[in-house]
């Protein structure tokens, strides 16, 4: 594929010198290096802490086909319309909204709670976690929401009864059992 760069070979071969020589000058000009990577000790805090506050659709959906006790419960913070158009299969409906008056009633606190809400562009689910944690819950957020429960292929209940849609090429691998990651 053609170059569409104005630049020159000699440029080209200058910059990329710079760079072999001088490594940090190259990465002001990468956005992706820009800010460079935290240091490795850091990263295991961060990436560890971000693990103990979520989960992702494909385990959460794996915890319960397993069958028996998952050792958690699946909170939907929706509105009861949402809930009425889709919903993951022995999930609680709980609106975040009542979560302060009617959690304690309806929820184990020895007991974890994975939250979800419609998907990746709605911070509903993290706003009925901070509820629950507020009332001392210990919480998840089930990352990608209903959306990418029903995008990957999980069955899901409607007021109709149960429905189940082929999994979205984009979200998740056709036919394999699961990602791999």
């Amino acid at each position: 594929m053609p170059s569409t760069s104005s630049a020159t070979g000699a440029d080209r071969v200058d910059r990329v010198s710079a760079t072999a020589a001088d490594p940090v000058g190259a990465t002001a000009t990468n956005p992706v290096l820009r800010v460079p990577p935290a240091p490795p000790a850091q990263a295991v805090a961060y990436f560890g802490a971000s693990l103990a506050f979520h989960a992702d659709v494909s385990d959460v959906a794996a915890a319960l086909a397993d069958g028996g006790d998952p050792g958690f419960v699946v909170l939907d913070s929706r509105s009861t319309e949402s809930w009425d158009q889709g919903h993951v299969p022995g999930a609680i409906h709980l609106p975040t909204a009542l979560i302060p008056e009617q959690a304690e009633r309806l929820l184990d606190p020895s007991v974890p709670v994975v939250t979800y809400c419609w998907g990746p562009g709605c911070n509903g689910a993290t706003r009925a976690a901070f509820a629950l944690a507020q009332l001392g819950f210990q919480v998840k957020e089930m990352l990608g929401g209903f959306e990418y429960w029903v995008r990957e292929g999980f069955a899901h209940e409607t007021w109709e009864g149960r429905r189940e849609r082929a999994a979205d090429p984009l979200t998740a691998p056709v036919g394999a059992a699961d990602c791999g990651c």
